[in-house]
C-alpha cells in the first residue's frame, strides 16, 4: 500500500486552541508548511543528493550545503543567520550549541544560543574533522544566498512539494510548529527564533536564561530519542484510516518514507485519538518479524515487507537474534531458531527481507 503525493502533502493541524502562529513566526497566512514526517524526507533527499555525486569538489560543496540546511532545520535560524557562522568556532561541540550573533555586530557575543541534538552535533563534528572537507570551507559557509535557496528548491520539488515550502523561511517556521506541536513553552520558541513581542514579554518573567536552555536541552533530548532509528521502531504520520466493524487498519508514513499499516481495535484507536496527519510510533517485537531471501515477486501474507542489510548475528544454543538494516537506517530486530537460521543461512552483508503482518504492529500515539 502506497501513499498518493496528495497524502505526502497533508500538514499536520495546528496548534491548539489559542494558538495565532502569527504571533511566533512572520510568514504567509495560509498556515501550510511542511510536518515532521515531510521535513524528515526532505532531509533524506539532501542526503541522497550529496551521495550521487562522483566529484569530490562538487561532493564537497553539496556537503555544506546539507549543513545549512540541517542547521536551520533544527535551529529555526534564518538563512543569513547560518551563512555568516564561522563553524570552527560558532558551533561548541562540547556544549551542543550552535551561537547565533548579531550581524551588524559582526563577531562580537552571541545574540543567542541554541541546542542541537548529540547525533547531529555529531555528525558536524565528523565533517569538519574531515581535512579536505575543511580546506574546502575557505569562506567557511559564506554562499551566495541565491545559490542556497535554488537548491533548497530543488530539494522541495524532488520529494514532490511544492518549492514554496521548501524554503528557508518555511522550514524555519516548520521547525516553529513543530516545537509549539510538542509542547515547548512559548517563551523559549520565542528566544530560539529571536523574536522578542511585546505583548508576549510577561512570559519572560516567570523563565531565566538557564530555565530556558534547561526547557531546550530536554526537548532535543526527548525529541532525539524519538527520532532516533530505535530498533523495531518507525515514527511517523498517519496518512490512512480504514476503519472497521470491530477494527481499523491505520497506515503511516514513516520519517524514511516506508509505508507500514498496523490493525488495532476500534475502542484502541478512539482511546489514542488516532486522526490522519498525527504523529504516531509504530512497534514491532523481534519474534514477530521473518526473515526470507526470496524474489520481490515471492507471494506472501505480510502487510509489511523491508528489504534491508544483515548488519549483526547473535547466536545462542537455540534462539539466533538478526539485526537487520533498512534504507533508512532504522534497524529491525528478529528473534529466530537456532533450527531456522541454519537453514536460512544468513550471514553479515546479506540482503534479506524483513516481514510482519499489521497484527504484530503496536501504536503509541504523541
Amino acid at each position: 500500500m502506497s501513499s498518493s503525493n496528495a497524502d505526502k502533502k497533508k500538514t499536520l493541524e495546528q496548534p491548539g486552541a489559542g494558538f495565532n502562529l502569527g504571533r511566533i513566526v512572520s510568514n504567509p497566512s495560509d498556515g501550510s508548511c511542511l510536518d515532521t514526517v515531510q521535513l524528515g524526507q526532505l532531509e533524506q533527499s539532501f542526503r541522497q543528493w550529496v551521495e550521487t555525486s562522483t566529484r569530490r569538489d562538487v561532493r564537497f560543496s553539496r556537503r555544506r550545503i546539507l549543513l545549512v540546511f540541517l542547521l536551520i532545520r533544527y535551529t529555526g535560524a534564518k538563512l543569513n543567520e547560518i551563512l555568516s557562522l564561522d563553524p570552527f568556532i560558532d558551533i561548541d561541540a562540547d556544549h551542543q550549541m550552535v551561537c547565533i550573533r548579531d550581524l551588524e555586530l559582526g563577531t562580537q557575543g552571541c545574540i543567542r544560543k541554541i541546542t542541537i541534538a548529540e547525533h547531529l552535533n555529531k555528525e558536524i563534528q565528523t565533517q569538519l574533522a574531515d581535512p579536505l572537507f575543511r580546506n574546502s570551507l575557505t569562506n567557511l559557509f559564506a554562499v551566495d544566498p541565491a545559490f542556497v535557496r535554488r537548491k533548497f528548491y530543488e530539494r522541495a520539488e524532488a520529494c514532490g512539494f511544492s518549492k514554496r515550502l521548501g524554503s528557508p523561511e518555511m522550514i524555519r517556521r516548520a521547525r516553529a510548529v513543530e516545537w509549539m506541536q510538542s509542547n515547548m513553552p512559548l517563551p523559549a520558541v520565542q528566544k530560539l527564533l529571536g523574536h522578542s513581542t511585546p505583548n508576549l514579554t510577561t512570559a519572560y518573567v516567570s523563565f531565566s536564561e538557564e530555565e530556558l536552555h534547561r526547557v531546550t536541552k530536554l526537548f532535543v533530548e526527548r525529541e532525539s530519542t524519538r527520532k532516533t532509528s530505535a530498533r523495531n521502531a518507525f515514527l511517523g504520520k498517519i496518512v490512512e484510516i480504514q476503519r472497521g466493524d470491530i477494527q481499523s487498519l491505520v497506515c503511516l508514513l514513516s520519517l524514511g518514507g516506508y509505508t507500514l499499516t498496523a490493525m488495532i481495535t476500534n475502542n484502541s484507536l478512539e482511546r489514542l485519538g488516532l486522526q490522519v496527519g498525527g504523529l504516531i510510533m509504530a512497534e514491532v517485537k523481534a519474534p514477530w518479524v521473518i526473515l526470507h531471501r526470496g524474489g520481490t515477486d515471492t507471494p506472501h501474507s505480510a502487510e509489511n515487507r523491508f528489504y534491508g542489510e544483515v548488519i549483526r548475528i547473535n547466536r545462542g544454543k537455540v534462539s539466533v537474534e538478526f539485526v537487520v538494516r533498512i534504507g533508512d537506517g532504522t534497524e529491525l530486530c528478529s528473534l529466530i531458531s537456532a533450527a531456522s537460521s541454519k537453514a536460512l543461512d544468513l550471514n553479515v552483508g546479506d540482503s534479506v527481507f524483513a516481514l510482519f503482518n499489521c497484527f504484530a504492529v503496536v501504536l503509541h500515539a504523541y
